[in-house]
C-alpha cells in the first residue's frame, strides 16, 4: 500500500515539473514576442524622431537665416549712427583743438612780454639796490654809524617817546576821571564810616567752662568715663578735662554745637547731677534755649538797622549768623555793620535805602547753612531767600555781592562796596602772622621787579605800598604809567582782600657846599 501511495507521489511531482517547465518556455515565448514587439516600436519612434529632428532643424535654418538678416540690418543702422556722430565730435575736437592754438600762441606770446618785463624789472631792481647801498655808505659816513646801530638808537627813541605819551595819556585820563569822581566818594565813604559803630567778635574753635571746684572734673568724666563718653556723644564736642584749675575745655569747629555743649555743662554743673541720663536732659534743654537766643540775636539784628517784615525762618537764620565766624570776623555783626554802611551810602547817592538795608543784612544769609548742605554760601543764601519770598532786587543784590554776576542795578553796587569795607577795614579780619608778613613781602617783591624802582615800603597793613624810584630812569610822565603797570601786576599774580593803593615818589635832590 505505502509502495502505491510513493508511486502517485513520484507520478504527481513528475507532472507538476512538466507543467511548471511548460508554463516557463510559454513565458519566455510571450517575453520574446514583446521584445520583438517593443524594438519594433523603437524603431518606428527613432524614425519618427528623426523625421521631426530634421523638419525641425530645417525650420530652425530658416528662422536663424531671417533673424541673422535682420541683426544685420539693425547692426548697419546702429553702425551709421555712430560713424555721424563720431564724425559730428571729431569735427567739435578739431575745432577746440584750433581755439587751443590760438590760445597757445597768445600764452607765449603774454609769456615773452612778461619775461621781459621781469628781466627789465631785475634790472631795475639792481640799479636801485646799487643807488640805495651807495646811499646807506654816504648816510653811515656823514652819521658816524652803522645801520644796525642807526636802527636800535630809532627803536629806542621810538620807546621812549611811546612811554612817555602813554605816560602822559594814562595820567590825563585818571586825573580827569578821579577829578569828579574822587572827592565825592571819599565824602560818602568817610561819612558813612565815621557814622558807623563796629564791635569785633572774635570766635575761636574752643570754649573755656569754670568749674566750682576741681572736685566737679572727676564726677563730670563719671564712673569709667561713662559721662564724658555720653557727654561727647550727644553733643558732637570734645571735653578736655587738663590741669587747668577749676575749668575744662569744649572743643569743635561748629560754633553752634560748642555752644549747645557750653550750656548743656553749665547746667549740669549747677544741678549737680551728672550721669547719661541727666546729661540728655540736659542738652535738650540747651538746644531750645540757643533756639530762643539764636531768635533773639535775628530779631535784634532786623530792628537794629530798621529792616522790618522779615520772614521767622529768615530771623532764625540770621540769628545762626551770630555764631558764625569769617576769617575772625563774626558774620553777623558784618552783616548788620553792612547794613548801616548800606544806608547811608544809599541815602548818600539817592538810592532805594530800605531795599540796600534789607540786601546787605541777608547777603551772606547762606553761611548759616553751607555746613550742612553743598553749594557756596551765595547760591544757598539767594535759593532759601528766594523759597521764603525775597523781592528780585533782593535777591539779585545778594547774588552780585561776590562777582558771580554782573551788578544790574546801585542798590546791589552798594552792597559790593559796603562788603568790600566791612571785610577789609584794619582789624576786621584777622590773619596769621606769617601769612601777613608773606602778603607784605610779596607785595614789595611785586614792585621791586620793575625797572626803575629804588626802594619799596608796604604801609596800612598791606593798603598802600610806596615805591621810590630813580629820578634819572623815570620820569614824572613815566612814573603814572610805571604806577599803572604795578597795580595790574599785582592785580594778577596775588589774592588780596580789597584794595592796595600804588604811590610813585620821584624826588631829585640837589646838594652843594658852601665853603
Amino acid at each position: 500500500m505505502d509502495f502505491v501511495i510513493l508511486v502517485y507521489f513520484i507520478i504527481g511531482a513528475l507532472v507538476i515539473f512538466g507543467l511548471g517547465v511548460a508554463y516557463l518556455a510559454l513565458k519566455r515565448q510571450m517575453a520574446e514576442q514583446k521584445v520583438k514587439i517593443a524594438e519594433e516600436s523603437a524603431k518606428l519612434l527613432i524614425e519618427d524622431a528623426k523625421k521631426e529632428a530634421e523638419r525641425l532643424k530645417k525650420e530652425a535654418r530658416v528662422e536663424g537665416k531671417d533673424e541673422m538678416l535682420r541683426l544685420k540690418a539693425e547692426l548697419e543702422r546702429e553702425s551709421k549712427e555712430k560713424k555721424g556722430e563720431l564724425t559730428a565730435l571729431e569735427r567739435r575736437l578739431q575745432s577746440r583743438e584750433d581755439h587751443l592754438e590760438n590760445k597757445e600762441k597768445n600764452v607765449e606770446a603774454r609769456e615773452n612780454t612778461v619775461k621781459k618785463a621781469e628781466e627789465d624789472l631785475v634790472k631795475l631792481k639792481e640799479s636801485l639796490q646799487k643807488i640805495r647801498d651807495s646811499l646807506i655808505l654816504e648816510l653811515e659816513k656823514v652819521a658816524a654809524l652803522t645801520r644796525e646801530e642807526a636802527k636800535k638808537e630809532l627803536l629806542s627813541r621810538l620807546d621812549k617817546e611811546l612811554e612817555i605819551e602813554a605816560g602822559k595819556r594814562i595820567k590825563a585820563n585818571e586825573e580827569e576821571i578821579k577829578k569828579e569822581s574822587d572827592k565825592r566818594a571819599r565824602e560818602i565813604l568817610a561819612t558813612a564810616i565815621q557814622r558807623c559803630a563796629v564791635d569785633h567778635v572774635v570766635e575761636t574753635t574752643t570754649s573755656m567752662v569754670e568749674l566750682p571746684s576741681d572736685d566737679m572734673k572727676g564726677r563730670i568724666i563719671g564712673r569709667e568715663g561713662r559721662n564724658i563718653r555720653a557727654f561727647e556723644t550727644l553733643t558732637g564736642v570734645d571735653l578736655i578735662v587738663d590741669d587747668t584749675p577749676e575749668a575744662v575745655i569744649l572743643s569743635s569747629f561748629d560754633p553752634l554745637r560748642r555752644e549747645t555743649a557750653r550750656l548743656t555743662l553749665q547746667k549740669l554743673i549747677a544741678d549737680g547731677r551728672i550721669h547719661p541720663a541727666r546729661v540728655e536732659e540736659a542738652n535738650e534743654k540747651a538746644k531750645q534755649e540757643l533756639k530762643t537766643a539764636m531768635w533773639e540775636h535775628g530779631e535784634r539784628a532786623a530792628v537794629e538797622v530798621g529792616v522790618h517784615g522779615l520772614p521767622p525762618v529768615i530771623i532764625q537764620l540770621l540769628g545762626r549768623l551770630h555764631y558764625r565766624t569769617s576769617y575772625g570776623q563774626n558774620v553777623l555783626q558784618h552783616s548788620v555793620e553792612m547794613a548801616h554802611l548800606a544806608g547811608m551810602l544809599a541815602s548818600e547817592l539817592g538810592a532805594n535805602v530800605n531795599l540796600a538795608k534789607r540786601a546787605a543784612l541777608l547777603h551772606d544769609l547762606g553761611k548759616a547753612i553751607d555746613q550742612d548742605v553743598e553749594g557756596t554760601h551765595v547760591r544757598l543764601g539767594v535759593t532759601f531767600a528766594q523759597k521764603a519770598g525775597e523781592s528780585p532786587e533782593v535777591l539779585h543784590a545778594m547774588e552780585a555781592h561776590h562777582g558771580d554776576v554782573e551788578a544790574r542795578t546801585i542798590e546791589a553796587v552798594i552792597v559790593q562796596v559796603c562788603d568790600a569795607i566791612s571785610s577789609a577795614r584794619p582789624g576786621a579780619r584777622r590773619d596769621t602772622l606769617e601769612a601777613y608778613v608773606k602778603r607784605l613781602e610779596k607785595l614789595e617783591t611785586v614792585a621791586k621787579s620793575f625797572d626803575g624802582v629804588e626802594k619799596v615800603y608796604a604801609i596800612s597793613a598791606g593798603r598802600e605800598i610806596r615805591v621810590i624810584v630813580q629820578p634819572d630812569k623815570i620820569s614824572d610822565e613815566l612814573a603814572a604809567k610805571l604806577a599803572h603797570d604795578i597795580a595790574k601786576k599785582i592785580e594778577a599774580e596775588l589774592e588780596y582782600p580789597g584794595e592796595i593803593k600804588v604811590t610813585i615818589i620821584r624826588e631829585t635832590r640837589a646838594t652843594d657846599v658852601a665853603k
